[in-house]
């Protein structure tokens, strides 16, 4: 289906009367999917946010609270201790905890079947209206999970049934935003673009969590109400203003003279708007050539990346070694607090000061925006991405063995492991994605770039929930087990892409080789 112009960018060219240019587009279309992911996440992280409140027994299991024996809680009001610790029945019962891991299980359960679904339907409907309709969704079911704070509903299944259908919306979101993007910037810069702009999460979980936990002494419902309200209405902003790829704006090609011969500026699919494009199928989509390898190796990278995170703080609180340890992480900490959660003279509670997750989150950024820019310079992606999970096990290692020393040996191994960890994930999730959408095999056919999207998103979603459900089982019995798992699951990754890592190197050497043999730049003979 082709894109439409959206309503305000026909608006604005009726009052300014001249077309927007390629270049205004493309920062238009940067911006919009970045905002419109960010708020996809900040939606999504209330719920580990809320959850000290709903069970108070989980208050130091959530991923952005302080290990509970370093008695942080003691800093705070009375009244705000009230507020936070008062639990919400049927989550404050003995089995508490339990219920809420089988919601977080089935919100990541029907958002992985759901991402495969939204890629084949992606690649036949308008992007935009896709994104409007899961937004709009998205926060319609968000804020009805804090309606069950006003209305007194106090029914597992209401909250269950809430979180799927939730689940199912918020599936629209990568494959769209990544199809989205992925039609406007060509391929030599892709990586360091997507690198850069893949900081959405790391923006979306933080604000999301500040945002959420600010709204908790007004009752836990507005947690929800409002990020569902804020992702509607950046869903309506998309609708008006977000353009689903160059033939959305008009004549593709007045705009691709704008462009002139910036790579940057070219689309992916340059002098093949005159070809009517075929939807590509689920199978089809499977055989294109290293769809299945990077979906594997992405299954592996989320089991370590949301393993890591989902359990850091949990992992903190009972690895101390000795109680002069313990002495020294708490006084550690009680410093590091008042340089980043002291708030107008006040202490955050103990569900929004997540220094140590939030390193984590800024560590995945700066790797993801390594990965990238490595990848573009070397145009080796299953090389990049197959090198920096090999180095995340040493990594793993180094943390688990040095990581109780101090406080300040556990934030540098820990952002180290973080860029390790989510280089290879960020870049997996984005140019390799649009890489492979836009696949030469598909002779410059599209209408395959949500479809990849969601097969490799949908894959790595499966590992994003299996890997914290096992670390909850082994965890029980090592936490040396658990990083083992961890190690073992970061090679697997790695050897997924052995043989795509072989055929890059090959085809490096071979270019080398012909541009010795006949002198030009590498560059060249492989641009040829």
């Amino acid at each position: 289906m082709r894109s439409t112009k959206p309503p305000g960018i026909h608006l604005f060219e009726c009052v300014q009367g001249s077309p927007l240019s390629l270049r205004t587009c493309q920062a238009l279309v940067l911006v919009l999917t970045f905002f419109t992911y960010a708020s996809y996440h900040a939606a999504r992280k209330t719920t580990s946010v809320v959850k000290g409140v709903l069970d108070p027994k989980t208050s130091n299991l959530g991923l952005l609270h302080w290990p509970r024996c370093l008695n942080i809680g003691k800093l705070h009001t009375s009244e705000s201790h009230v507020v936070l610790y008062g639990g919400w029945a049927p989550f404050d019962s003995r089995n508490g905890t339990a219920l809420l891991g089988d919601i977080d299980l089935a919100f990541l359960a029907i958002y992985a079947i759901g991402m495969f679904f939204v890629g084949h339907i992606g690649d036949r409907v308008d992007l935009r209206i896709l994104l409007t309709i899961g937004m709009i969704g998205t926060g319609l079911f968000t804020a009805a999970f804090g309606a069950g704070y006003w209305l007194n509903i106090h029914s597992f299944y209401y909250f269950l049934g809430i979180q799927l259908i939730a689940g199912l919306f918020q599936s629209t979101g990568w494959p769209s935003v990544v199809a989205v993007v992925g039609n406007w910037f060509g391929k030599k810069k892709r990586g360091l673009i997507m690198g850069i702009w893949n900081a959405h999460t790391s923006v979306g979980n933080i604000s999301g969590s500040l945002i959420a936990a600010a709204l908790l002494k007004f009752g836990w419902g507005w947690s929800f109400v409002v990020p569902g309200v804020m992702i509607a209405l950046v869903g309506l902003i998309v609708f008006l203003f977000l353009p689903a790829g160059p033939e959305a704006i008009g004549s593709e090609d007045d705009h691709l003279n704008d462009s002139g011969k910036n790579e940057i500026g070219i689309p992916l699919l340059e002098g093949q708007t005159e070809v009517r494009e075929k939807p590509v199928g689920f199978i089809e989509a499977l055989r294109i050539p290293g769809v299945v390898p990077f979906a594997l190796c992405l299954f592996f990278c989320k089991l370590v990346a949301y393993t890591f995170l989902y359990w850091l703080p949990f992992y903190i609180s009972h690895t101390e070694n000795s109680v002069g340890n313990r002495k020294e992480w708490r006084q550690q900490y009680i410093a590091l607090s008042k340089l980043i959660v002291a708030v107008g003279g006040k202490y955050l509670s103990d569900s929004t000061a997540g220094a140590l997750s939030t390193l984590f989150d800024l560590g995945g950024v700066i790797g993801g925006i390594i990965a990238g820019h490595i990848s573009d310079r070397l145009d080796a992606r299953a090389l990049t991405a197959a090198s920096f999970t090999f180095s995340a096990i040493p990594a793993l290692f180094l943390y688990r063995t040095y990581g109780s020393i101090s406080l300040y040996w556990n934030i540098i191994l820990m952002f180290v492991a973080g860029m390790l960890v989510n280089g290879p994930y960020a870049l997996i999730t984005t140019a390799v994605s649009a890489d492979l959408g836009t696949h030469s095999s598909l002779r410059g056919n599209s209408r395959a770039l949500a479809t990849v999207t969601a097969i490799i998103d949908g894959t790595g979603s499966a590992g994003a929930a299996v890997g914290p459900l096992l670390t909850g089982y082994i965890s029980a019995k090592s936490w040396t087990a658990v990083f083992t798992m961890l190690m073992v699951a970061a090679l697997i990754a790695g050897l997924l892409l052995s043989r795509l890592v072989v055929a890059e190197v090959c085809a490096k050497l071979e270019s080398w080789r012909s541009a010795a043999a006949t002198g030009l730049p590498v560059s060249s003979v492989e641009d040829a």
